[in-house]
């Protein structure tokens, strides 16, 4: 498998997990798939410490999660959530917030215009953020973690307001771009055809437990 980037061992949360052994390799795209409801996005979570499991032990980078800070976690490891937050203000300065928020600096409109131009997202920098369909508002939170450059990106059902054919433009550039920078990405998925065209490892779950892993 390579280096791995996250270690799973013995982990409960809840009803709601149960994940005797998951390794997510480092550098790679991984896709979580299964039926509504199985524990993916809880999956997610745990990552980067949004919540925190019962029992059992996830590593970082070969490091237990618990020891590292959860602020400094999460600007390593940044979540971008199936509902998409969307601040009062431009689209400019939605996709600056991120920056703003990770503590790095910001970047001209021209790196700006470029990230909407990988997001599919044909609007100017000054339009009303707030005006956007859901489409768009999840295409420009993308854009948003793209800006940050994390170590690990953890997508949740990214395309899902998306018709089949602008989520297979989108998918596509996000993960090219996200492989020529040498990042990982972990993502929850609805689309069979996206896990199976995009990543190098898939991860099913059943009911709380891995399926299948490879």
């Amino acid at each position: 498998m390579g280096l791995r980037m996250f270690k799973l061992k013995n982990v409960v949360y809840k009803k709601i997990l149960h994940i005797e052994q998951l390794e997510i390799p480092k550098n790679k795209v991984t896709s979580i798939v299964g039926e509504s409801g199985s524990g993916k996005s809880t999956l997610l979570r745990l990552l980067n410490k949004l919540i925190s499991c019962d029992k059992g032990e996830i590593y970082y980078n070969n490091l237990p999660i618990d020891n590292i800070d959860s602020v400094e976690l999460r600007r390593k490891v940044v979540m971008l959530p199936q509902q998409p937050v969307v601040f009062p203000g431009s689209i400019k300065e939605n996709l600056l917030i991120g920056l703003k928020f990770s503590g790095k600096p910001e970047v001209g409109d021209d790196k700006l215009t470029q990230v909407l131009e990988m997001v599919s997202l044909k609007k100017k920098l000054d339009d009303n953020a707030e005006k956007l369909s859901g489409g768009e508002k999840q295409r420009m939170a993308l854009g948003r973690i793209i800006l940050m450059k994390p170590e690990v990106y953890l997508l949740d059902e990214p395309s899902s307001a998306l018709d089949d054919k602008t989520e297979e433009v989108v998918i596509e550039r996000v993960i090219e771009y996200i492989k020529s920078q040498n990042k990982t990405l972990v993502m929850v998925t609805h689309s069979k055809k996206i896990a199976l065209d995009y990543s190098d490892n898939i991860v099913e779950i059943d009911r709380g437990r891995v399926k299948n892993n490879g």
